[in-house]
């Protein structure tokens, strides 16, 4: 479906219950399918994480994952160290077009039985699952975190556990540390120390409701349509000041672009800072390349510039990110550039209106956009691609007061 977005009001009123954390989620699903006894609450509602649920209970000789890429990684994991069971991991046209070879070699060396059925390097992939009894591994440091994960969240039902040297500069640090919070939260024993992280082994672990955070990649939005809005009060729920999501960064770099957050028990309350200056503003986002596309269309709407870098990742998501956000910012008016692993915006005080918004079945890609709608009329193509994530992104956009109208064609 085609939507056009329209605000009716620049002053934003409005409490929205944010799902749980995708990236909590999937992690603790993939734990609770290693030890059955964890309780799962405040689980995200994402078509991601249904897809991975689905893959983790069922028992299909050909798991299809669609544009899951966490479950792809994921359980490409967790089907090589579980003995005795054979799959074909498949998914989308453009998650064949994703890179997985960097886990493939690296679960290899641990002893994994892992071919490839087309493309060297890409899934489809044939996994036969086996006892694992090697621990020690290499891996590229610069990559996505999600190959790290995968490994990590595995490591405890390995005989030996997991010892992991990355090499080179490590990517999105804060999802790492992400995935082995969740495994003390266990009382499974880690270390994480210059480039070496280790898991020892714990083959069961006491009972435990493991409660999920909700989504700061999911908040990122409200943060955007705070700083665009001439007033806000916006409340969210549920989130923690010490957060293990590494996108909680929104904080302090919408700080920056007028937004102050208040915690209090529980919620967050975004608000618009009053005779705040706009200047162009410069981030790293190597820790946090999810919200980038947010960050970009929100510079666009303030009429500042940015230079954001640390983005490799972004070419090798559900899209090429990088090449879509110059595209697509191009059709609204803006001056944009793009390298391989950066992204650098000229401010402008004009945006053209009524801009169809191509999505390249990305679900931020549409996300990122809404917000711009507080400046001028925008269509978002294919704008049910937000289910990926977000299920109920456009009925809290009109609980804002966003006119969302469905157009046919």
């Amino acid at each position: 479906m085609n939507l056009l977005l329209q605000a009716t009001n620049s002053k934003l009123n409005a409490k929205i219950a944010v799902t749980g954390s995708k990236s909590e989620t999937n992690r603790l699903l993939l734990l609770k399918a290693l030890f059955p006894n964890i309780t799962l609450a405040n689980t995200s509602n994402s078509d991601d994480s249904e897809v991975m649920q689905m893959a983790l209970s069922g028992n299909e000789e050909v798991v299809d994952i669609h544009h899951a890429g966490t479950a792809m990684r994921f359980l490409t994991a967790y089907f090589a160290v579980k003995e005795g069971r054979e799959v074909v991991l498949t998914g989308s046209s453009r998650m064949q077009e994703r890179p997985v070879k960097i886990l493939v070699e690296a679960l290899r060396q641990l002893g994994a039985d892992i071919s490839f059925l087309k493309e060297e390097g890409y899934p489809p992939i044939k996994i036969k699952g086996q006892k694992i009894t090697q621990s020690k591994v290499t891996m590229a440091a610069n990559v996505s975190s999600q190959y790290i994960s995968a490994l990590l969240l595995v490591a405890p039902k390995l005989e030996s556990g997991i010892e992991l040297t990355l090499e080179g500069e490590i990517t999105s640090i804060p999802y790492i540390k992400m995935t082995l919070a969740l495994l003390n939260d266990l009382d499974i024993q880690t270390s994480f120390e210059g480039n070496i992280i280790k898991v020892l082994p714990k083959h069961e672990v006491e009972s435990k409701v493991m409660t999920v955070e909700s989504d700061w990649s999911s908040a990122s939005y409200f943060f955007s349509l705070a700083a665009l809005s001439d007033e806000a009060s916006i409340s969210l729920t549920s989130y923690k000041q010490s957060s293990l999501q590494g996108d909680s960064a929104l904080v302090s770099i919408y700080k920056e672009m007028g937004v102050e957050t208040q915690f209090n028990d529980g919620t967050i309350t975004l608000t618009k800072t009053k005779k705040f200056k706009n200047n162009d503003v410069t981030f790293d986002l190597n820790n946090t390349p999810d919200i980038a596309q947010t960050i970009v269309v929100t510079c666009l709407g303030l009429g500042i510039g940015c230079h954001l870098t640390g983005l490799h990742t972004l070419k090798i998501k559900e899209t090429d990110r990088l090449e879509a956000l110059r595209i697509e910012l191009s059709k609204l008016g803006a001056n944009i550039s793009v390298t391989n692993d950066s992204l650098t915006l000229v401010a402008t005080s004009e945006i053209n209106s009524n801009i169809k918004i191509g999505t390249y079945n990305d679900h931020r890609m549409a996300m990122a956009f809404a917000p711009l709608a507080l400046k001028v009329p925008i269509i978002i193509e294919n704008a049910d691609v937000v289910s990926k994530s977000y299920p109920d992104f456009w009925d809290d956009m009109e609980k804002l007061g966003y006119k969302v109208s469905d157009l046919v064609g």
